[in-house]
């Protein structure tokens, strides 16, 4: 099947219509810096957490979790622990609440929170602008490759290079498209900011929600569980998993092996328990300086902000999943039809495009594109609204023009994003695979965030000295530290695509000693300052001689006593969201006991988590 004129016209009536809302929201956004950075801190938490779950619902994400779901079955719903998808948790319980008292605008205008203005302060503000703009050039550059190679499956190059008057390579034919879209995402960001994107996500993630119904439901009548069986090696229908994968794929598709053996995750308990790891200290640390903190940000209360946090699993994963589990049902049964070459060799990451060509008929294939289209357009949008908040704000403001109007400074914010995407595509054209820059910054750059990220809210000793030595440490280390592994880890035969992960430990445990020891070896940040963020935030932790000398000043304070209830609701939330990703793979494959039994698991968390955590949320 080939994508007709209807289709092209579904796709650019919504390209339209989000410039539109740009255009639309322009003068509103351009009203103040909160308005156009946080739509003012007006919009309700579930217009909020629909958008941040539209920004979640990225196109380079999908198409690697299709391929998950295609190449390990069920087992598929544990390796997204690596980005962390339970992230979402530890922000629903209490992190989005602490976050959100401090009542800033960006992360790093939070730093003066917690640090000062002092030179400690000052180095620890600069470091985690640098950190927001390197995470958000890397995320951008990740959604670039993906919509790049999105597109061309769909729209060939033999069909478009008539109409161009200039060549270009064959392995930069993605690029080419990625550079057409990230130009109408960043039109429609730079003029309406953050009402721009909320309102723009709403539409988006209503194509999105049609879309994975449609295949979702077409998946389930075309395809019965018998037939499935008879392409999926033993082993693939079960969540459950040994000390090694055990997936073998030489009856079927004897390509998928080698896959396995690409991705590094044969030894799969050896995997999942370091993705484990990894993703309760970089949760514990917080969200990291991008849209998901400024979505937090721009709430109303830290009730809503932790209401928001919540609502984006609730939201996100059932229709997500149904979308994945139903082109990957489609894709399976009818792989020799797909094409999944791109620049002359094979690439699993082709799945998703490759069944939507095949499978979605004329019109639904429109809506569908616009859809996963929509969802890059969120992300992209998202991360580069994110990223001159801190650019501007908390650089060019406090440190360039402290008298500048806002005019002015909504003028700089056009030429940071522009500047942004130039910079984060030139990076783009050096990436051939979503899943190595995907690595590199789950597992490279966030390990050198966690450590100071993770002791700024729980232990008071930390100074800015301290986080500002261990975040610079991190920032290098995530460069420095996987070359440096490769040679000694292929003698294990662990795979280069992998070996960012395994850098995790390594980068944790240097970026953790320094951190510690120039906190100690400088001196603490002033009392006053301390007590006032212990105050505001009210965290639990290693707070005792800030709780002290607050209790002393005001008997009347309550020091927070939840942190048991917390870990609790922690650990119940993450069972509850497992399943929220389990069940719709479930029901598209009819796989009816399983679908029960995580319903009822699912429904026995909801009820502990209404009385455990939605019932002692803050006024």
């Amino acid at each position: 099947m080939k994508i007709t004129l209807l289709d092209i016209s579904i796709i650019l009536l919504y390209l339209m219509a989000i410039v539109g809302i740009g255009f639309y929201l322009k003068k509103r956004a351009a009203q103040s810096m909160d308005d156009y950075f946080v739509g003012g801190k007006t919009l309700p938490w579930y217009l909020l957490g629909l958008s941040n779950a539209s920004g979640m619902f990225d196109i380079s994400g999908t198409m690697w979790l299709v391929t998950l779901c295609f190449v390990y079955g069920m087992k598929s719903i544990w390796i997204p622990w690596v980005w962390p998808v339970f992230n979402q948790i530890f922000l629903m319980v209490y992190l989005s609440i602490w976050l959100r008292r401090s009542n800033v605008l960006t992360g790093a205008e939070w730093m003066r929170t917690r640090f000062g203005d002092g030179t400690s302060g000052k180095l620890s503000h600069m470091v985690v602008i640098a950190f927001a703009v390197i995470g958000a050039l890397g995320f951008l550059a990740y959604g670039f490759v993906g919509i790049g190679k999105f597109i061309e499956i769909f729209i060939p190059w033999e069909v478009v290079s008539p109409y161009i008057p200039f060549e270009v390579a064959t392995e930069y034919v993605p690029h080419f498209y990625g550079i057409i879209f990230t130009a109408i995402a960043t039109l429609y960001v730079i003029l309406g900011g953050m009402m721009s994107i909320v309102w723009a996500d709403v539409l988006q993630f209503s194509i999105m929600t049609f879309s994975a119904l449609f295949i979702g439901i077409v998946a389930m009548m075309e395809v019965s569980p018998e037939t499935l069986n008879a392409v999926v090696p033993e082993g693939w229908m079960n969540p459950f998993f040994g000390w090694t994968l055990d997936l073998d794929w030489s009856a079927t598709i004897t390509e998928v092996n080698e896959k396995i053996i690409s991705d590094g995750y044969s030894l799969f308990s050896i995997f999942v328990m370091m993705a484990l790891f990894n993703g309760i200290v970089k949760s514990a640390a917080g969200p990291a300086p991008n849209y998901d903190m400024q979505k937090i940000l721009a709430t109303k209360s830290p009730r809503e902000g932790a209401l928001m946090s919540g609502f984006v699993s609730i939201i996100l994963m059932p229709i997500r999943y149904f979308m994945i589990a139903g082109f990957t049902v489609l894709a399976l049964v009818y792989y020799d039809k797909l094409d999944l070459m791109s620049g002359g060799r094979l690439d699993f990451e082709n799945i998703l495009p490759g069944a939507i060509l095949e499978f979605a008929p004329v019109g639904v294939m429109g809506l569908v594109l616009a859809g996963l289209i929509a969802a890059f357009m969120s992300t992209f949008a998202s991360t580069v609204n994110a990223v001159p908040a801190y650019l501007v704000n908390d650089i060019y403001k406090r440190y360039i023009n402290p008298e500048a109007d806002t005019k002015s400074l909504i003028r700089a914010s056009y030429i940071v994003s522009v500047a942004v995407v130039i910079i984060s595509t030139a990076i783009g054209l050096g990436v051939q695979s979503i899943n190595s820059i995907l690595q590199w910054l789950v597992s490279g750059l966030w390990a050198g965030y966690a450590i100071a990220n993770v002791l700024k809210w729980y232990w008071w000793r930390l100074n800015g000295y301290g986080y500002f030595a261990s975040m610079l440490a991190g920032i290098l280390c995530a460069g420095l530290v996987p070359p440096m592994l490769e040679a000694p880890l292929a003698a294990y035969d662990i795979t280069p695509a992998i070996v960012p992960l395994f850098a995790f430990p390594v980068i944790l445990v240097i970026t953790a000693v320094i951190c510690v020891v120039v906190s100690l070896k400088t001196p603490a940040e002033d009392t006053e300052l301390l007590k006032r963020f212990y105050k505001q935030v009210n965290p639990w932790g290693f707070w005792g001689p800030i709780r002290e000398a607050v209790v002393a000043e005001d008997a009347t304070f309550e020091a927070n006593p939840a942190f048991k209830r917390d870990m609790f609701n922690i650990f119940i939330g993450v069972i509850a969201q497992t399943c929220l990703v389990a069940l719709p793979i479930f029901i598209v494959v009819r796989e009816w006991d399983s679908t029960f039994a995580t319903m009822l698991m699912l429904v026995i968390s909801g009820v502990i988590l209404k009385k455990s955590w939605y019932d002692k949320l803050p006024a």
